[in-house]
């Protein structure tokens, strides 16, 4: 393992478990969910994300003439407020109406808002800080559903901390070339069939353990680069592809999990699962492009770094992994 791969690999393991303290919280999205059970009556969900006990400063909305029909019930959990509402928009329901999210702007966070009619129509909106609104629409083609859900893909494994340090230590295991080309193309191929199966009801698994065993396979491949490095070489630095194609079954159980958070337009499901897929590859893509080209530069630069810098990145890489495991077992 070159020490240039090191050099790397320590940045962006430090960056990703910075980012992990200071922003991980607060980088999942909001939640708003509509649905319509009457004509013109809607219940609502309103989901805030919490960090470090503190909810996140984002409040809901909702248009002016529109009336509860009871009181609201807020439900404090573990990592987000609840906050459930049944109300009247009048006989025009919502369409045409805008809902406001007051703070927004003073967040890196957006708000995924699910809307479902009565008629079976649905339709799936990301609100942003730059636009802290969402006006509800009588309707979503195909292509905005499928501008949504790429976009949602992207996020979620750019944001996803633990997948890209899956991915990192991959990279490293191989120390690029046809073997990364090999390794990521059948990591591609598994969580591409679990995310599809799962999304799709076929397969179903609780999934606290998924992550804390996603955690897990971080772990592994973290030890077998360091049993690399000291001319121990197990099957990880053999045969890369075969651990990438395990346990990117596991992982594309994860980005299912991220996916039903989401939920599915019926009437785009097809295309919501490809485009979504497609956002997690082309996040994949950007993440290994720019590790590469960071290598690339660094090339130019010679810094001498004394021999066991090269297990700089492996340790940190399998600290934070580990630290991920206890919190999330400890989470059952």
């Amino acid at each position: 393992m070159s020490c240039m791969y090191s050099r790397f690999a320590w940045i962006v393991a430090c960056l990703l478990l910075a980012s992990s303290v200071a922003s991980a919280h607060e980088a999942r999205p909001a939640y708003l969910e509509i649905k319509e059970t009457a004509p013109g009556r809607f219940s609502v969900l309103w989901r805030t994300p919490v960090l470090a006990g503190m909810r996140l400063p984002v409040v809901l909305k909702l248009p002016d003439d529109v009336k509860n029909l009871r009181e609201p019930n807020v439900q404090e959990l573990a990592d987000s407020f609840v906050e459930r509402r049944w109300i009247d928009a009048g006989p025009n329901g919502l369409a045409g109406k805008r809902i406001e999210f007051p703070g927004l702007q003073l967040t890196i966070t957006d708000v995924l808002v699910r809307v479902e009619m009565l008629d079976g129509r649905s339709w799936t909106i990301i609100v942003h800080p730059s636009q802290p609104w969402v006006e509800i629409t009588t309707t979503q083609t195909r292509w905005a559903v499928a501008g949504v859900y790429l976009k949602l893909g992207v996020e979620h494994i750019l944001t996803g901390l633990d997948h890209l340090l899956f991915v990192l230590a991959l990279l490293l295991i191989t120390g690029g070339g046809w073997k990364l080309v090999k390794t990521v193309s059948a990591f591609t191929l598994s969580h591409s069939i679990t995310l599809t199966a799962a999304t799709l009801g076929f397969v179903h698994v609780p999934q606290r353990p998924v992550e804390a065993v996603i955690a897990l396979s971080i772990v592994f491949v973290a030890a077998e680069i360091v049993q690399k490095y000291r001319g121990r070489v197990g099957i990880a630095a053999r045969a890369p592809w075969v651990v990438a194609f395990a346990f990117g079954l596991l992982h594309g159980l994860g980005f299912a999990g991220g996916l039903r958070d989401a939920g599915l337009p019926q009437a785009h499901i097809p295309t919501a699962l490809l485009f979504f897929s497609g956002g997690v590859e082309t996040g994949h893509l950007l993440f290994v492009a720019t590790a590469l080209a960071v290598i690339a530069v660094g090339r130019r630069v010679r810094v001498p770094v004394p021999p066991w810098a090269d297990l700089v990145a492996p340790y940190a890489i399998g600290t934070v992994a580990m630290f991920w495991v206890i919190q999330r077992v400890a989470a059952f």
